[in-house]
């Protein structure tokens, strides 16, 4: 069976509208998996079919019907998923066709956790760079994806008790099933050649890498933003400025309490 995204925008909302809209899809025998609302007048549908001729009868159909107009219906990629679990868009920054940059504020911190964790079940290698100002939950949500994805994380470098840098593994934390965290910032700012070692053995492993910072982290490193896969950034408010100008200011003091493991 082959599964559908459907999204279509109410232009006349009669009672029953949805009740003709499921039972046009039954009568084609097309299931409705998921269905969600988006906004005052789009539903969303994950769809599911045993003949791809059928949702094509559907939106044929479905074009003749005054009360809805039909958005979208294609194969389902990880964002439309997300808008049916969800009822919101994922915000995709659209400038330039640069479908790399992806905006989250916190009080979506749970549709970032299960996007997060889509990303980490797939296979090979995977650069995610993650953009945020302090405490904003960058980490939290990493850690929280990596558990939701069944995967364990190892911290390369992190400021989550301290700021830590790692210049060796142990056993299985080789491991490419492993997500690898690293915290830019501190990366940057160590003088351990150890570590950075570390690092560019971890960059050539084929396994999911998350850089919190990842603006601050090609300044010491030979990777630039094309480099990687996705880009998220996380505010608190949707107006949120994501500036490295209070970090750069406490850079030198902070080089001088990095604590090396």
């Amino acid at each position: 069976m082959s599964e559908w995204y459907l999204e279509y925008e109410i232009v006349i909302n009669r009672p029953g509208l949805l009740g003709d809209m499921a039972s046009l899809l039954g009568m084609l025998r097309v299931n409705i998996v998921t269905i969600n609302g988006v906004g005052g007048n789009r539903r969303v549908m994950l769809l599911r079919c045993d003949n791809d001729h059928q949702v094509k009868r559907f939106e044929l159909i479905a074009s003749t019907m005054d009360a809805v107009a039909i958005r979208k219906i294609r194969k389902p990629t990880l964002r439309d998923r997300l808008t049916v679990r969800h009822g919101k868009y994922i915000e995709c920054v659209d400038d330039h066709c640069d479908r790399r940059v992806y905006r989250f504020v916190r009080e979506e911190i749970g549709m970032l956790v299960d996007f997060m964790a889509e990303l980490f079940k797939k296979e090979g290698h995977k650069l995610i760079g993650v953009r945020g100002m302090p405490r904003v939950g960058k980490t939290e949500s990493i850690v929280a994806a990596s558990v939701s994805a069944n995967k364990r994380w190892v911290f390369l470098s992190s400021t989550l008790l301290k700021q830590t840098v790692r210049n060796r593994l142990a056993g299985d934390e080789f491991s490419p099933n492993n997500i690898f965290i690293l915290d830019g910032v501190v990366t940057k700012n160590s003088g351990d050649e150890r570590h950075m070692q570390l690092v560019r053995e971890m960059m050539q492993l084929p396994a999911v890498k998350v850089v919190e910072h990842p603006d601050m982290f090609i300044e010491r490193t030979d990777y630039t933003l094309d480099d990687f896969d996705y880009i998220i950034e996380l505010r608190k408010t949707p107006d949120e400025v994501i500036t490295y100008e209070p970090l750069r200011r406490n850079e030198q003091m902070n080089r001088n309490s990095i604590f090396n493991i």
